[in-house]
């Protein structure tokens, strides 16, 4: 029967064929009736026990606590495999068939196998690390882990501020290049392309002995060596421009072109994003932003990384709803209002288009009259554009979300002298807020208004924290997934619990990012969350947006139910013990605010 033992199932697919080899003449079977104590508290443990059949209970030493069920496939009691001593009660549910791993060759694998060992790390980066690793060549598409170096980019051609549009040009001709760089001072640097020295000398009149530094374009885009070619693509997608200064620390020392970036990349994304910039009608706009979900499933295809994925989706999303803006709104108003977004796509972590969360701040002192129609206009144009009508009417069309604003300060500062569960919902919403176009320098005054309402405010915070519980973890009395016939709501059972928690301390300790893994990498470095907890909430929300999203593209559906039974036994495992971090930090906000049932 060893013979049959199934390679495939974690970690035991981490093993070399050797060690796979040495496991099957090492394994042997043993049988238990129904009731039969298997393991019994501070008895040694000889071997690793995995289940072929029947069903097992682990218990205190006297029975009355139950803490786990293992069923075909689990395995039991890896504790003592390296404790050499039973701590708990294992009993046999029903005649239960096991495979018996011997503890001195788990524990040759555990000292030998780092990718064994790490399996049964805590850690859950470690562990969905490895889940990576094992899948590297079939779910990693190669350009995501191409980082930049000097086999990429060019090495740059720099000017001196006082150097002449003559000489610039004949210097870019002979070097056969279409961008160089301006040295202003030390280390700052501005851009200056063939077409701007075009435009300068023949559109504009500049005389050839013209400084190049009066048409260079300041400041200019970069990024660092060594990091993804990826994240190069995201940051031309957010700014749109079609270069990028390579620096190592603040020195330059190279220039990185679109099409170098394009060549590596079948997505598309910056083509996507040259047909939002330049379409000048709202047909125009809707034909692009509908091409955003084929963006997204080749992205998933091809294995791309959640958090890249929603850092480029929402650079798309920004581009989009700021297009929409400008073709509404006439341009003269643009410095007097600031539209704003909020709920995911303020944080950034909106991949597929969900209901419409916006708002709109005016300056103060103005009186807007063509506000209403101009905004239901707007409304109607992103529902155009894929962005469903949000039911809660969180939306520019809605005159509670349209304010100057003072009168935005004085709303957030009712909503938390009320304190009612409602008003703490607004607060949570607008907490999220990122300003997308207009006048986006309207938007800071009234975060920075919402996180003073907040500090020292104990009462509140506990309120605030309150939703984080409301919903409970999916996990059995046993620690196992708890789900009816259709799944489980991930979104009430993981997502909202770490994203409201984290928002949360974020506006307890004065942390102004709106990204909740930016939020928890701050609170880390500010000691309110251990690194263990850091890592484990941040892969856990990695896991359960990846998730979603791939039940969504491969089911066709927009809700937050996860069918567990689509998941693999590696998947389970994993989704087992993030729910078990959730409820980890669940109890740790109850803990940390005071909250009692």
């Amino acid at each position: 029967m060893p013979d049959k033992f199934n390679m495939t199932l974690a970690p035991f697919n981490r093993l070399t064929k050797r060690e796979q080899a040495r496991l099957r003449q090492s394994l042997d079977v043993a049988y238990f009736r129904e009731y039969d104590t298997i393991l019994s508290p501070n008895q040694d443990c000889e071997a690793l026990h995995i289940v072929i059949k029947g069903a097992v209970e682990e218990t205190n030493k006297q029975g009355t606590e139950v803490f786990a069920h293992y069923t075909p496939d689990d395995m039991f009691d890896v504790r003592a495999q390296l404790d050499g001593i039973t701590k708990h009660r294992y009993t046999a549910l029903e005649d239960t068939l096991s495979y018996l791993l011997p503890r001195s060759v788990f524990q040759e694998f555990y000292q030998h196998n780092l990718d064994f060992a790490a399996y049964f790390d805590s850690n859950l980066t470690k562990r969905q690390a490895l889940l990576n690793n094992a899948h590297q060549q079939q779910n990693l598409a190669e350009f995501i882990l191409t980082k930049i170096d000097s086999h990429i980019y060019q090495a740059p051609l720099i000017f001196t501020p006082q150097d002449s549009l003559q000489y610039v040009t004949s210097e870019m001709q002979v070097k056969k290049i279409d961008a160089a760089l301006v040295e202003i001072k030390a280390n700052d640097y501005a851009i200056v392309t063939r077409t701007d020295l075009l435009h300068a000398i023949v559109l504009n009149g500049h005389s050839l002995q013209t400084p190049v530094q009066s048409i260079a374009t300041y400041p200019v885009h970069a990024i660092e060596h060594g990091e993804y070619l990826f994240d190069a693509m995201i940051r031309m997608t957010r700014n749109r421009c079609k270069r990028l200064m390579v620096k190592r620390d603040s020195t330059a020392i190279g220039m990185l072109d679109l099409t170098q970036v394009l060549s590596a990349f079948s997505t598309h994304s910056h083509v996507l994003s040259l047909r939002i910039t330049n379409a000048t009608s709202v047909e125009e706009l809707a034909l692009a932003a509908h091409q955003q979900r084929e963006l997204v499933t080749n992205l998933h295809k091809n294995g791309i990384r959640t958090r890249f994925m929603m850092e480029l989706i929402a650079a798309l999303n920004e581009h989009i709803i700021e297009k929409a803006f400008e073709l509404i709104v006439p341009k003269h108003l643009h410095d007097h209002c600031c539209l704003i977004v909020l709920g995911s796509e303020g944080r950034g972590e909106q991949i597929l288009k969900t209901d419409q969360d916006n708002a709109l701040i005016i300056k103060d002192g103005l009186h807007w009259h063509q506000f209403a129609p101009l905004m239901d206009k707007l409304t109607h144009t992103l529902q155009q554009l894929g962005y469903p009508l949000c039911k809660g009417q969180v939306m520019v069309n809605n005159p509670d979300w349209v304010k100057s604003q003072l009168d935005w300060k004085k709303s957030l500062s009712a909503w938390a002298q009320n304190n009612t569960p409602h008003s703490v919902m607004s607060l949570a919403i607008m907490a999220d807020a990122l300003a997308i176009a207009g006048n986006t320098q309207l938007l800071s005054p009234v975060k920075q208004h919402l996180h003073n309402l907040m500090q020292q405010q104990s009462l509140l915070l506990m309120q605030f924290a309150r939703p984080a519980l409301g919903f409970a973890v999916p996990l059995t009395l046993f620690g196992q997934i708890k789900q009816n016939k259709q799944g489980i709501d991930i979104k009430q059972g993981g997502i909202f619990p770490i994203v409201h928690g984290i928002r949360t301390l974020a506006l307890e300790y004065g942390i102004t990012a709106t990204n909740t893994f930016e939020r928890i990498e701050r609170l880390e470095q500010k000691q309110v969350l251990a690194t263990l907890t850091k890592d484990n909430l941040s892969e856990a929300l990695k896991l359960f947006l990846k998730w979603r999203l791939s039940q969504q593209l491969q089911l066709n559906h927009h809700h937050n139910t996860l069918d567990t039974k689509l998941l693999n036994r590696t998947e389970r495992d994993l989704l087992r013990h993030s729910l078990h971090a959730v409820k980890k930090f669940k109890q740790w906000l109850r803990y940390h605010y005071q909250i009692s049932d």
